[in-house]
């Protein structure tokens, strides 16, 4: 590689070349609102299949999902081809995502549970490629402690984007006249007609460089020793409870904002909204604190605000459109944050990791975070359908609850997101990788890097490097 190319990849992005690669965050972000939301209540209640049947479904798609996103993380990091390393991976993601919706929402009353696991299972797998890909690929492009914490943030914000537009669609389905079934079949074919697109426009305007790998062996107990770092461990566990935190809120949403709370179904989607909006302010807020007071920090703030807050919906009076808006939109704001500093941490790390291992990890470590926040939600519908069974808690369309279900109903939101987020933050207590310690490490690899032939930079279609900042 010839130095001025070297320093025109170190250079930041510019804004309009983050916005083509983040586009892909749109189809990523929407599906993951849709599955968190909508997609459970929807076949419990469209397809008449019981709470425990579809609780019990999701928990066992990500049981046996899970174990696949280390395979495919491994995968991606030894992947060398002129198409790319992560670029390749993300074109494969869309189409097998794609066809999984198809069949999904083919489904009919009386669908039997072994159909819903598999087609799960294969959507989850696409989703996965789709994701791993692309968070490893923007690692790649955001080499510096605040490029990284800016990139990230632009992502987030853009796949806040993405969940805003699919949430609006039930609500626009509704003032039609459609059923609820028919806003998330809608929900669906947007997802499906997205994926391709973005996918297109940021494999089109977006580079890859490929590092070297310095240490070209992989042997088992490499991935074993990697499970046993203590960062790894911090990284792990933060993100597995930051994210069952709000995935224990999204399975209970509806339920609770309808049956506790007093909202219709588009007023609980419109303060959804709200909830996904905030992340437009919560994602560059949390990229201002962490290079402010550094990345680790900037989560622990979050988290704390988060739990404080979240209290405070059980007091705010029923039916108030107004006076929940201003709670959800802090809540949204500090959610944004949680994504923001983990996947930033992540790629903090895995410099770490390539540093003394002389080999790339990026893939793998995006797949165990990815692994963790898979744990989170299969436990959130889980644990939190099992809980409303538990209370007698009727799920049917025209059903009606007891007050002292509504009760349990009630104690189930609130306790358990509190709980989880707050261990989330305390996760970093004593973490040493701030911004002056991460520039170290960047200038050993960029030294060491120095002495090797690196593969090129892999030009966007157009033949121009993907808009980099000249």
């Amino acid at each position: 590689m010839t130095q001025a190319r070297a320093a025109s990849y170190g250079a930041p992005l510019s804004l309009p070349a983050i916005l083509a690669f983040a586009c892909t965050s749109i189809p990523i972000s929407a599906l993951i609102l849709a599955v968190a939301v909508h997609l459970p209540r929807y076949f419990a209640s469209h397809l008449g299949m019981s709470l425990v049947v579809v609780g019990g479904a999701f928990a066992l798609v990500r049981a046996i999902d899970i174990p696949l996103d280390p395979m495919l993380g491994l995968v991606m990091d030894r992947t060398r081809s002129r198409f790319g390393r992560y670029r390749l991976w993300t074109v494969i993601g869309a189409p097998v995502v794609m066809g999984a919706l198809y069949m999904l929402i083919s489904a009919g009353p009386g669908t039997g549970q072994l159909y819903l696991i598999g087609w799960l299972l294969v959507m989850y797998l696409g989703l996965s490629i789709l994701l791993l890909s692309h968070l490893a690929w923007a690692a790649t492009l955001a080499p510096t402690y605040n490029q990284r914490s800016r990139i990230f943030g632009v992502l987030t914000a853009v796949g806040v984007t993405g969940a805003t537009m699919v949430l609006l669609i039930p609500v626009i389905a509704a003032s039609q006249g459609y059923t609820d079934a028919q806003g998330v079949q809608a929900m669906v074919w947007f997802i499906i007609a997205a994926a391709p697109i973005t996918v297109a426009v940021a494999v089109w305007r977006t580079p890859e460089r490929i590092t070297q790998d310095h240490e070209t062996r992989f042997r088992l107990r490499d991935y074993w020793a990697l499970l046993t770092r203590p960062n790894i461990l911090r990284i792990l566990a933060a993100d597995l409870f930051v994210t069952l935190g709000p995935g224990w809120m999204a399975a209970l949403y509806l339920f609770f904002f309808k049956d506790s709370r007093g909202f219709t179904t588009t007023q609980a989607n419109l303060l959804l909204m709200i909830y996904i909006l905030a992340g437009f302010v919560g994602a560059p807020l949390a990229a201002w604190l962490a290079n402010r007071f550094s990345k680790h920090r900037a989560l622990m703030i979050n988290t704390t605000i988060y739990s404080v807050v979240l209290v405070t919906l059980i007091l705010l009076p029923k039916g108030q459109f107004l006076a929940a808006a201003p709670v959800m939109f802090i809540l949204g704001a500090m959610a944004a944050g949680f994504t923001v500093m983990i996947r930033a941490l992540t790629a903090d790390i895995g410099d770490e990791i390539r540093l003394e291992s002389g080999r790339e990890w990026m893939g793998l470590l995006y797949a165990m975070t990815n692994a963790t926040t898979k744990v989170a939600g299969a436990a959130s519908i889980f644990l939190t359908f099992n809980v409303l069974a538990a209370v007698n808690y009727n799920a049917a369309e025209g059903a009606t609850n007891s007050a002292a279900t509504i009760r349990g109903l009630e104690l189930a939101y609130m306790i358990g997101p509190v709980v989880f987020v707050m261990l989330g933050g305390a996760c970093f207590f004593g973490y040493k990788l701030n911004a002056k310690r991460h520039a170290e490490i960047r200038t050993e690899l960029e030294a060491r890097d120095a002495l090797y032939d690196e593969a090129p930079v892999l030009e966007g279609l157009t033949g121009e490097p993907g808009g980099v900042s000249r």
